[in-house]
């Protein structure tokens, strides 16, 4: 489908990178600082790479094809993309060729062309490469929305285990200096697109190639929030590709509700002001599959429980299973004129499904509750769990055309944002 429209715009050279390749990469859309979806171009410039991190299909070492995209052939495809309104935007990254400064340099090239030739004014997120110079990331930050710096692999034990030619400090120091600079840009410039990575930056986590736990993995996703105050922690589920002693045995099903997990949990990090140390620990290091780690959470901690709707304020309120940012700032709201019923909760749009079991109202149970008891709520929340989540047969990563239909409650949560 995709491969039609690159058929249409692309030089033959670029043409047969993409059907012979597997380089061009299929439209993905992502969520941005103003709340709403674009679509983007997703492309690596260079499937060539001097590193030969063990966890990765371009590894040095692997016997595969390599091609190099030019920037010229980049900027045009992207260009061509967005006059036609196929895309919003670029996502652009790269194995590393020849050196880390070399990669930055192309990276740069590729950006400039489009910003200063083509007068291109949509949204652009680089990937910046660990161990280059800082003037490097300055040049390509004041043409670009977003910055990411991968960490890739959640401790520095497995770094060395397994791509053991990065450093940590290679990482971490640009990180710290792109958000220095983004805090002095905010200072000194008022205009938003002005601005040094006026987007932020992120970074991605592996999960599943090394043997770190839930609570080490969102342990670090919350420091890395705190201290160099990330847009975002992308978590992606190892796909076993290449043999090794060191990783997973080929064909080993990527831990794909591991990663909606640490996703959803990620989201109680940002939002809902919940604490690493809140959701897991030593006795607990990892997420429970049956339950997502709000009714988890809940259920652990049943002496917090109920809680009155009409008095809670809002962050109690956001710690109720099912009840999210929308919801919670609804009840506040309506609840200024008049005392709340279960019935005037469903008149707002509260989903009850979860929530019903951890509320009162006017101090008054859910019909349907007969008693606040952890046995009986973990129960019906299982049963919930089974009744709206049909089993997976194969450990696919889900597909932009995939033809299954969401049900009503995830419609509902992409709406509201609730959990």
């Amino acid at each position: 489908m995709m491969h039609l429209v690159v058929l249409v715009v692309a030089k033959d050279r670029i043409q047969k990178m993409v059907l012979e390749m597997g380089m061009y990469q299929e439209y993905v859309i992502v969520g941005v600082q103003i709340g709403r979806c674009i679509s983007l171009l997703k492309i690596l410039m260079s499937n060539s790479c001097i590193y030969d991190c063990k966890y990765c299909i371009n590894r040095a070492t692997n016997d595969v094809k390599r091609a190099t995209f030019s920037p010229r052939e980049i900027a045009d495809l992207t260009i061509n993309f967005y006059k036609r309104n196929y895309i919003e935007g670029l996502f652009l990254s790269s194995g590393v060729i020849v050196s880390p400064d070399h990669t930055m340099e192309l990276l740069y090239n590729t950006v400039y062309i489009l910003r200063k030739e083509y007068n291109f004014n949509g949204y652009i997120h680089t990937k910046s490469i660990s161990g280059c110079s800082p003037e490097l990331i300055s040049k390509l930050g004041n043409l670009v929305d977003r910055m990411s710096i991968n960490i890739e692999l959640p401790s520095n034990d497995s770094l060395k285990l397994l791509a053991p030619q990065k450093e940590k400090i290679g990482i971490l120091e640009p990180m710290k200096y792109i958000s220095n600079n983004i805090k002095t840009s905010k200072l000194e410039k008022s205009n938003f697109k002005d601005r040094f990575v006026p987007a932020g930056q992120t970074t991605q986590l592996i999960i599943g190639a090394t043997p770190e736990t839930d609570l080490k993995i969102l342990n670090l996703s919350e420091n890395l929030y705190n201290k160099f105050n990330l847009k975002r922690v992308y978590y992606s589920a190892y796909i076993s590709i290449n043999n090794d002693n060191n990783l997973p045995i080929l064909n080993t099903p990527p831990p794909l509700l591991r990663e909606n997990r640490l996703y959803q949990a990620d989201w109680l990090l940002r939002f809902y002001g919940f604490k690493s140390n809140e959701l897991l620990n030593e006795q607990n290091p990892n997420f429970n599959n049956l339950l997502d780690p709000k009714c988890d959470w809940a259920l652990r901690n049943l002496d917090k429980f109920p809680i009155e709707i009409n008095k809670a304020d809002y962050y109690t309120l956001l710690r109720i299973p099912g009840i999210g940012v929308i919801s919670a700032k609804r009840i506040i709201h309506a609840r200024r004129s008049f005392n709340l019923t279960f019935e005037n909760l469903k008149k707002l749009g509260i989903v009850l499904k979860r929530a019903r079991y951890f509320i009162t109202c006017n101090d008054k149970y859910y019909d349907s509750v007969k008693y606040f008891k952890e046995s009986f709520i973990n129960e019906n929340l299982l049963f919930l769990e089974k009744t709206n989540h049909k089993p997976i047969n194969n450990n696919s990563q889900l597909s932009l055309f995939d033809s299954t239909l969401p049900s009503k409650e995830d419609k509902i949560k992409c709406i509201t944002g609730n959990i």
